[in-house]
C-alpha cells in the first residue's frame, strides 16, 4: 500500500529575538503539541496562499510570505508528511486563538521547553543549526 504524503506549510514569524509558535487543539492529530504555525496545502493550491489562508484562519492574522528556509519529509504510522518552512512577515498587530488552543512568542532558547511536533522537531534542529 502506497503511503500518503500530505503537503504542509508553515511559518517561522520572528519578532523582537522571538518566535512565534502555535498549540494543536486537544482534538488534532498529535493533540496538544506545538509547531510552528500554517497547515496542510489544498489541491491546487499555492504554498504562499495556503500559508497565508492558514495563518487567517488559525489566528486571525495577515504574513507576508517570504523564502523558503528549510523542507522536512516526516514519516508517521500512516502517511508522511513533507513539511515546507517559509520565512514570514507577521502584518498583524494582534493575533486571536481561533483555531489553535495557544499561542506564544518564544525565544530559541525555550524551544526545548515545549514538545512539538515530530515534523517540526526535525526543522527547528535544522534553524537552530543555522543560527549558531
Amino acid at each position: 500500500m502506497e503511503r500518503r504524503t500530505i503537503r504542509v506549510v508553515a511559518a517561522v514569524i520572528e519578532k523582537d529575538g522571538r518566535y512565534l509558535i502555535t498549540q494543536r487543539r486537544s482534538s488534532a492529530v498529535l493533540p496538544e503539541m506545538w509547531e510552528f504555525p500554517g497547515g496542510k496545502v489544498e489541491e491546487g493550491e499555492a504554498d504562499t496562499d495556503a500559508l497565508s489562508r492558514e495563518i487567517r484562519e488559525r489566528l486571525g492574522g495577515e504574513v507576508k510570505v517570504g523564502e523558503m528556509i528549510s523542507f522536512v519529509s516526516h514519516p508517521y504510522e500512516h502517511y508522511t508528511v513533507d513539511l515546507y518552512l517559509y520565512e514570514c512577515a507577521l502584518l498583524t498587530e494582534e493575533l486571536e486563538k481561533r483555531a489553535v488552543k495557544d499561542f506564544r512568542w518564544i525565544t530559541s532558547k525555550q524551544f526545548d521547553d515545549f514538545c512539538f511536533t515530530p515534523a517540526d522537531e526535525a526543522s527547528m534542529n535544522m534553524l537552530l543549526d543555522i543560527d549558531e
